[in-house]
């Protein structure tokens, strides 16, 4: 009886492991290191150390539920093991995405924020600083995401952040501060009207809209009005040649001063050519407008960034290089603040 009862068990135990091991999810680690080179230039630059480096993980489990439905979770640590963000994603099948979502930028129009094509980075995301205002909407807060499956070449997500104003609580935890901002939604659309046909198969439009409520306190002489933010554009791939334009723009709510910021205007230009499949190059401009509450007492200001640039793969290995300006960085017209940058940097992902 107890050689029996041994049998039963040891059968039972490994059919529960079998079970445990088929539904079980799958975790991965990937991972990078970039190393890069800059020069600056202009009247007040100081490179001191031009050696940068920076290091990423990115741990990324998946699996499946009865329904066949599966889900995916990513956590991001960047330089010194740091951690950035998590993300939870739900595919329902027909249904669409669910995200919940810890601020990784992915979400509503911040994934809007600049979709011109590049070699590289953005004309103002290579070394300079340069403080540039762009779109953002829930997508750097704590926020639940739904997209659409794609319809028609057209999908479309919204967005909810319950606290703009808030840090990024932990499980079993709320997030709570003394702040006038109060609820974020966003809303895009993005469509690939290719109608069947080849030449617009590379049509690409996008509209994005966000806006965060304000506490208003009719008590105060400043009750507050609430932020609103848009971008529009277009991309066109041709072959080996991309190219883009967009527009965006924020109304910060703010109207206490005169010389208060009241919005901010960004007009985007790219074009990129892929020589072959390894070596590519491009020419990016952007300009930034600062406009205040009354430009009779604070005239706006233009920021303006262009940037070409050069990368090439070899297998997991990649060599970009930049060649950068920027005129009134920082929205700032005084001395010092018209920059140029040359950044050589290589890549390696594991």
């Amino acid at each position: 009886m107890n050689k029996l009862t041994k049998v039963g068990l040891s059968a039972l135990c490994g059919s529960l492991a079998a079970v445990s091991s088929a539904n079980a999810g799958d975790m991965t680690v990937t991972g990078g290191v970039d190393m890069s080179w800059i020069s600056l230039g202009g009247a007040s630059a100081t490179t001191g150390n031009p050696i940068g480096m920076g290091s990423n993980l990115t741990f990324k489990g998946s699996g499946e539920l009865d329904n066949g439905w599966t889900f995916a979770m990513t956590v991001a640590m960047l330089n010194q093991d740091a951690y950035s963000n998590t993300n939870v994603t739900l595919t329902m099948g027909g249904l669409g995405e669910l995200d919940i979502n810890q601020g990784n930028s992915a979400n509503g129009i911040d994934a809007f924020d600049d979709k011109m094509p590049t070699a590289w980075e953005e004309p103002w995301g290579a070394a300079l600083g340069t403080g540039v205002q762009l779109v953002s909407g829930v997508g750097t807060n704590n926020n639940v995401q739904y997209k659409t499956p794609t319809l028609g070449g057209a999908t479309i997500t919204l967005a909810l952040a319950p606290d703009m104003g808030s840090a990024n609580p932990a499980d079993n935890a709320a997030a709570n501060v003394d702040s006038v901002q109060g609820k974020g939604y966003d809303a895009t659309i993005n469509i690939n009207p290719s109608m069947g046909t080849e030449i617009l198969s590379g049509l690409n439009m996008f509209v994005g809209l966000h806006e965060t409520e304000t506490y208003r306190d009719k008590n105060s002489a400043d009750p507050g009005n609430n932020e609103y933010q848009a971008t529009a554009g277009i991309t066109f791939d041709i072959g080996p040649i991309s190219l883009g334009m967009q527009a965006s723009g924020i109304d910060t709510g703010n109207n206490t001063t005169a010389t208060d910021v009241a919005y901010y205007k960004n007009n985007f230009y790219g074009i990129a050519f892929n020589i072959n499949d390894d070596l590519s190059v491009s020419y990016g401009k952007h300009e930034s407008e600062q406009g205040f509450v009354n430009p009779n007492d604070t005239e706006s200001v233009l920021m303006e960034m262009t940037s070409y640039q050069v990368a090439y793969s070899i297998g997991g290995a990649s060599l970009r290089y930049a060649d950068t300006d920027v005129d009134n960085a920082a929205y700032q017209t005084t001395t010092g603040y018209d920059k140029d940058a040359r950044v050589i940097s290589v890549s390696l992902a594991f």
